[in-house]
């Protein structure tokens, strides 16, 4: 059964598991630790492991509903932690700011970069990332992560959130835009600081 269901895309698993619903365990097989990874990235990994059963549980109860001319489940089950994710809105502004706090604590820890700031490679830029991705209006800060973190295409993420791929271009470009200016503003407070304290 594992060599044939591996020849199956996802639209396929599905399909049979309205017939057979042990085949939707292949599902979870192949995408639930990334699935798992997003909502750990945005929320912690505290919420990560009860929030990933959850999606999965929906989309098994969803299973009937699924569009089954796209052969990708992932863009699907996306949306569905996205949805999850938002209920806990305050929790993710809560870890952002304390993922902010611990970076500003520990000098000369590497962490990885945010891939939308053009690979930031100071301590200090980290915390203004993580700093700025608080302050983004929630929706764009779905698409960012969508397509700069979890590196869904742009078509991927609009099906995932269920918008035109033309409303994901503009909240992406927006959040980027938000996110550079925003750094560039913390800089800037940063070095205005630094000339106060050189001044005393």
């Amino acid at each position: 059964m594992g060599v044939q269901q591996a020849a199956l895309t996802d639209a396929q698993l599905i399909e049979a598991s309205e017939r057979d619903p042990r085949q939707f365990g292949e599902i979870a097989s192949r995408h639930f630790a990334e699935i798992h990874g997003y909502i750990a990235r945005r929320l912690g990994r505290d919420l990560a492991e009860d929030l990933g059963s959850e999606a999965f549980a929906i989309a098994f109860e969803s299973r009937r509903r699924y569009d089954r001319t796209r052969s990708d489940a992932r863009p699907w089950l996306f949306g569905i932690a996205t949805n999850l994710i938002r209920r806990h809105r305050r929790d993710e502004v809560r870890k952002l700011s304390a993922y902010q706090r611990a970076v500003q604590g520990i000098p000369g820890v590497v962490e990885e970069a945010d891939l939308t700031v053009d690979q930031l490679d100071r301590l200090s830029r980290l915390a203004d990332v993580a700093s700025g991705f608080a302050k983004l209006d929630p929706d764009q800060r779905d698409a960012l992560y969508l397509v700069a973190v979890s590196e869904l295409s742009f078509q991927q993420a609009a099906d995932a959130l269920g918008v035109p791929v033309g409303t994901i271009h503009s909240r992406v470009a927006r959040a980027r835009r938000e996110l550079r200016d925003l750094i560039r503003l913390s800089g800037q407070v940063e070095e205005s600081a630094q000339v106060r304290t050189n001044e005393r």
